[in-house]
């Protein structure tokens, strides 16, 4: 069963301690959809949201999600910006995202932007657009799935070493 991106997106949202001074924008929301996506494709073999990420110049982007926040530009999202309920989502998800969050939500916006760069799916998805280029070239999730599912197996083989 695929949840809404808005409720993916907000439980991200919710996760920035401002209180420690951190906080997100739309770049690394981004990001951290792209990569609960991925990775929600390479575990369970199905979309985590039914929404499609495009391979933008500065990475992966969901468009419903960008033009939701739109209107902020590169400024922080507001925790007031959130509009769903958590309570959607079931605990093995959870459990899911927090796993995403505590990999991926340490990193700078700009530090994402560069791993999502350096990886198969979104360069595929850009071959042939000049850096910089827009774009709005679909990453493919079948893409996305074999290229995660392929990080996983590598890290159990070192594992078992």
């Amino acid at each position: 069963m695929a949840f809404s991106v808005h409720v993916i997106a907000d439980y991200f949202i919710r996760k920035v301690e401002r209180d420690a001074g951190d906080n997100i924008t739309q770049l690394k929301l981004q990001k951290l959809l792209y990569y609960a996506q991925a990775w929600y494709l390479a575990m369970y073999d199905q979309p985590l949201f039914s929404n499609k990420m495009e391979a933008w110049q500065h990475g992966p982007v969901c468009r419903e999600i960008y033009e939701r926040f739109r209107h902020l530009s590169w400024n922080p999202i507001p925790d007031s910006a959130t509009v769903s309920n958590e309570q959607a989502l079931d605990g093995d998800t959870l459990t899911f995202l927090e796993e995403i969050w505590e990999v991926y939500g340490q990193f700078s916006a700009s530090k994402l932007e560069q791993m999502t760069h350096d990886e198969d799916p979104w360069i595929n998805a850009r071959k042939g657009i000049f850096p910089g280029y827009p774009s709005r070239t679909l990453i493919d999730e079948n893409a996305m799935r074999k290229y995660y599912q392929a990080r996983m197996l590598a890290r159990k083989r070192i594992r078992a070493n």
